[in-house]
């Protein structure tokens, strides 16, 4: 069994996000051009050159840290890392208020179904263009546990699936978000099961990442192969561990890995040691988020600390 001590991240503490108010007596012949440059520069001195991150190790922290050094109108710019949860609590407070905020935040996830969010546009293609979702597994998997791989190879849904359970699961535990999604689903869960022929309680380990994406992906992966006799353990761990976990044998399969931008580091380090069994979802995307009331569009309009 795969055992992982948690490190706990500390929460960062609530951004100050004031208002600036609105300069007065502004003439009609000021051009549009001069009004988007001090928009951008009233709105990046409002989030105090801050982008609002979540924990260390998430390939989507990586990135960041690269945007900073691939755009040169984000010099002096922070990127503060925290928690998933202290991120969302900031970007919700700053909706409450219609204050301006800058997160790091990709899809699927519930925060756009709860809020009207936009992607900041990338010009640098510095966090990728559409994700994929892969399952990765250990050498051998196939020969000791063909069952349990063919139905994790068969596993594939959309992204509207996984953020109905996301969205379950902020009413209810994640196992049962994920066991409504498969008494919803069952037609859809027959057809990876197909063929396949029950098994008497053989052991299996999953591991995955700490997001709402991998718990829901996880868990209806769980219920699926529970369904089939198997004994299932889920492992949250640190991206990298996911990737060190199956190229050493020590943990069985994943969902979880984000290709090729988010986890390709990761992917390519330990490439060969694994087995990928192709995409679980396609259609995921990761980037800088604002709320859509923000007047910016690209991570170009942001202005660089003075």
């Amino acid at each position: 069994m795969f055992h992982f001590k948690w490190k706990k991240i500390g929460v960062v503490a609530g951004l100050s996000l004031a208002l600036v108010a609105a300069g007065c007596g502004q003439q009609e012949e000021d051009s549009g051009g001069d009004d988007q440059s001090d928009s951008s520069a009233n709105i990046s001195e409002e989030v105090e050159h801050t982008i609002t991150g979540i924990e260390p190790g998430a390939g989507i922290a990586q990135a960041t840290d690269n945007a900073l050094d691939e755009y040169e109108n984000l010099a002096g710019w922070e990127h503060e890392k925290s928690s998933t949860a202290a991120m969302l609590t900031a970007l919700g407070d700053a909706i409450d208020k219609e204050e301006p905020i800058v997160v790091t935040g990709w899809s699927p996830h519930y925060m756009f179904a709860k809020w009207d969010l936009k992607y900041l546009e990338d010009p640098n293609g510095v966090y990728g263009d559409v994700e994929n979702i892969i399952t990765i597994a250990r050498k051998g998997l196939k020969d000791d546990m063909p069952e349990a791989y063919t139905i994790l190879d068969n596993i594939h849904w959309e992204p509207e699936d996984m953020e109905s359970v996301m969205l379950d699961a902020q009413e209810m535990e994640f196992e049962e978000a994920a066991q409504k999604w498969v008494d919803d689903n069952q037609d859809m869960v027959d057809e990876w099961t197909k063929g396949v022929e029950p098994v008497d309680g053989e052991s299996i380990e999953l591991v995955l990442t700490p997001w709402d994406t991998e718990r829901s992906s996880a868990n209806v992966a769980k219920i699926v192969l529970e369904q089939q006799g198997y004994d299932v353990t889920l492992t949250p761990v640190d991206p990298s561990v996911v990737f060190e976990a199956i190229a050493a044998g020590d943990a069985d399969a994943s969902l979880a890995p984000w290709m090729p931008a988010t986890h390709g580091a990761f992917y390519e380090k330990h490439e060969g040691e694994f087995e990928d069994l192709g995409e679980n979802l396609t259609g995921a995307k990761i980037g800088l988020v604002v709320p859509s009331y923000m007047d910016i569009d690209s991570i170009e309009d942001l202005e660089p600390a003075e």
